[in-house]
């Protein structure tokens, strides 16, 4: 990755975040969601944007569909806030890692407690 891509992976995170929390006004999109992750192409047509959504599997399954819904308006107000020559396509993916280290932690601690008992 590019010291390019880099700083535009992190542009679009900023300012993904800044239009999600002030802006949209989609009730799927109430719920706590982070933007974990932003990966551009090297070419920068194609952005994938990881998306960490606390909640059941209904609220995230709504919260993606918000941000599907959504993903026109994002890219409109990105092209007018960002002065790039080419603003790559927005593509929304669910990121469970923070869930998973969660679980790992857990799993990590039952098997000290049982360390312990023994």
């Amino acid at each position: 990755m590019t010291r390019r891509t880099e700083r535009v992976n992190d542009l679009i995170q900023e300012e993904l975040s800044e239009l999600l929390r002030r802006q949209v006004k989609d009730p799927r999109l109430s719920c706590f969601l982070t933007i974990t992750r932003v990966d551009t192409s090297a070419d920068l047509r194609h952005s994938k944007i990881f998306v960490s959504i606390m909640g059941s599997d209904e609220e995230k399954k709504g919260a993606m569909e918000g941000l599907a819904s959504a993903s026109g308006f994002l890219y409109r107000e990105m092209k007018v806030r960002l002065s790039l020559r080419r603003m790559p396509h927005l593509d929304f993916h669910l990121d469970n890692s923070m869930e998973l280290g969660a679980e790992i932690l857990d799993l990590m601690k039952q098997v000290n407690e049982e360390n312990l008992e023994c």
